[in-house]
C-alpha cells in the first residue's frame, strides 16, 4: 500500500480522529476559562480529562463539579457525545445532511465504526443512530430533571442542567457526574438509579442490536446471532452480577450491609449494571470486599455490546468463546449458535481480542505495581476500569504518578477503539500467503 493510501484505511482514520478530538479537548480544557479558579489546568489534568471524556470512560484526576467551570463541563459533555456516537458517525451524518449522499470512502469509514452490515446502509444507519441517541437522552434528561426538582433544592435551570449532563453521560456510558460522591447520595432513589441504569443498558447494547430488536422483538427466533448472543449474555450477566454482588457485599457495613433490604437489592443491581461500562456508583467502591472488586473486574473486562457506547471485550466476544468451549467439551467439530454455524475465522478473531486484551491488562498492572506501592486489587481494578472504559475507581486515580496516569490514558484510548481496530490501523496493508504448509497438530494442555 502506498504512503498516500495509508489514511484511507478506516481503522487508521478512526484512531486518528479520536486522537484529534482528544487533542482539541486538551487545548480547550487548558484554557483559564475552563477552570473554576480561572487558572490554567496542567497538561496532565487537561489531557487525562479529555481522553477520559472522548473515550467515554469517566476516570478523573480532578473533581468534575468543583474543578471545572461551566465552560469546562460543557466541553467535557460535548467530548462525551462525540466519543459515544463515534467520530466517524458524526462526520458521516454531517455529510448526509449537507450532500444527502455519502462517498464510498466515507461510507467505508462509517461502516467500520458502526459495524453496519452493508456499505449501502450506512447513510441510513448513522441518521437512525443519532436520532435514537438524542431521543433517549431527551427522555432520560426529562425524568432526571423532574426528579432533581422534587428531591433537591435546585431551581429549574440547575435541575435541567444536571439532568441533561447525567443523561448524556449515562447513555454514552461515560460515568462523568456533577457530584463528588457520584450517585451514592441517591442510593435509595429508584427513579434516579433505575433511569440511569436503563440508559446505560440501552446505550451499551449496541445500535445494530437495538434496531433489530425494534423490528423483530416479537419474533426472537428470527434474531441474528449477534442479537441473540448480545441479549442473552447481557441478561445473564445482569442477573448473575446482581446476585453475586448482593451475596459478597451483604454483610459489608460500608457498602450494602447498612442498607434496608429493598435498597440493598437496588444498589446491587445498579452496581451490576455500571461495569457495562458506565462508571457511576451508588456505593463506596473503595470500601468493597476483595471478592466484590474481583467480580466487578470480571464484569468490566467483558463490557457491553458491539458498536454501542460500552467498552470491554464485548459480550459477543465472551459469548462466542463460551459457545466454543461448550462445543469442544461436547466433542463437536462445529460451533453453532441457534440455527447458525459460526465460521472459524470469527472464532479466531474472538480469541485474538481476548488474548490481546488479557496481555495488555496484565502488562499494565505489572507496570503500575512496579511504579507504586498500591495494593494489587486496587491496581488491577484501576487498569481494568481504564481498559474497559468504565470509570469506576477505588479512589487512587489522582494519586498515581505521572507515568501511571499516562499509562491509563493509553489504556482508555486502546480500550475505546478496540485492540483489533488499533492493530488493523497500524498494519496498513494485508499480507496474504500464496501457498499452504503441511498440517500438523500441536499438543494442548
Amino acid at each position: 500500500m502506498a504512503t498516500n493510501d495509508r489514511f484511507r484505511h478506516p481503522g487508521l482514520v478512526i484512531a486518528g480522529s479520536f486522537l484529534a478530538a482528544i487533542a482539541l479537548g486538551t487545548v480547550l480544557l487548558s484554557l483559564p476559562l475552563a477552570t473554576e479558579a480561572g487558572e490554567r489546568a496542567t497538561v496532565m489534568e487537561a489531557l487525562f480529562t479529555s481522553t477520559s471524556a472522548v473515550c467515554v470512560t469517566g476516570l478523573v484526576v480532578v473533581d468534575t463539579a468543583t474543578y471545572w467551570s461551566t465552560f469546562g463541563e460543557v466541553v467535557i459533555l460535548v467530548l462525551i457525545q462525540i466519543g459515544g456516537l463515534g467520530i466517524m458517525t458524526v462526520a458521516s451524518l454531517t455529510l448526509v445532511l449537507l450532500s444527502r449522499r455519502l462517498g464510498l470512502r466515507a461510507r467505508l469509514i462509517a461502516a467500520a465504526q458502526t459495524r453496519a452490515l452493508t456499505v449501502r446502509d450506512v447513510g441510513r444507519v448513522v441518521r437512525n443512530v443519532t436520532i435514537f441517541a438524542i431521543a433517549c437522552e431527551i427522555v432520560v434528561a426529562a425524568i432526571l430533571t423532574v426528579r432533581f426538582l422534587r428531591t433537591t433544592d435546585m431551581g429549574v435551570a440547575d435541575a435541567l442542567y444536571y439532568g441533561v449532563f447525567h443523561a448524556i453521560s449515562a447513555f454514552n456510558n461515560a460515568g462523568f457526574g456533577l457530584y463528588a460522591d457520584s450517585l451514592t447520595r441517591f442510593v435509595g432513589d429508584g427513579w434516579i438509579l433505575l433511569t440511569i441504569a436503563a440508559a446505560v443498558i440501552v446505550g451499551g447494547l449496541g445500535f445494530p442490536v437495538i434496531f433489530e430488536l425494534a423490528k423483530t422483538w416479537r419474533k426472537p427466533r428470527s434474531w441474528s446471532v449477534t442479537t441473540r448472543v448480545t441479549v442473552w449474555v447481557t441478561v445473564v450477566l445482569l442477573v448473575v452480577g446482581t446476585i453475586a454482588l448482593a451475596f459478597v457485599e451483604h454483610d459489608n457495613p460500608d457498602t450494602l450491609g447498612a442498607l434496608p433490604p429493598n435498597t440493598r437489592l437496588l444498589a446491587a443491581f445498579f452496581s451490576a449494571v455500571m461495569p457495562r461500562t458506565a462508571g457511576f456508583n451508588a456505593i463506596d467502591i473503595g470500601a468493597m470486599t476483595p471478592e466484590g472488586l474481583f467480580f466487578t473486574d470480571f464484569l468490566m473486562f467483558i463490557g457491553g455490546g458491539t458498536a454501542g457506547t460500552a467498552g470491554g471485550i464485548k459480550v459477543t466476544t465472551f459469548g462466542l468463546l463460551a459457545v466454543v468451549v461448550w462445543a469442544e467439551l461436547r466433542g463437536e467439530d462445529r460451533v453453532n449458535v441457534g440455527p447458525r454455524q459460526i465460521p472459524s475465522d470469527n472464532q479466531r478473531q474472538a480469541l485474538a481480542v481476548v488474548l490481546v486484551s488479557v496481555l495488555l491488562v496484565a502488562v499494565s498492572a505489572f507496570v503500575l505495581l512496579a511504579e507504586t506501592s498500591l495494593a494489587f486489587e486496587e491496581v488491577l481494578f484501576e487498569v481494568v476500569s481504564a481498559f474497559g472504559t468504565v470509570g469506576l475507581s477505588t479512589g487512587i486515580t489522582a494519586d498515581l504518578p505521572g507515568p501511571g496516569q499516562l499509562l491509563l490514558i493509553v489504556l482508555m484510548f486502546v480500550g475505546r477503539i478496540g485492540p483489533i481496530t488499533l492493530a488493523s490501523a497500524l498494519a496498513l496493508r494485508q499480507r496474504g500467503r500464496r501457498y499452504e504448509l503441511p498440517m500438523e497438530r500441536i499438543n494442548v494442555g
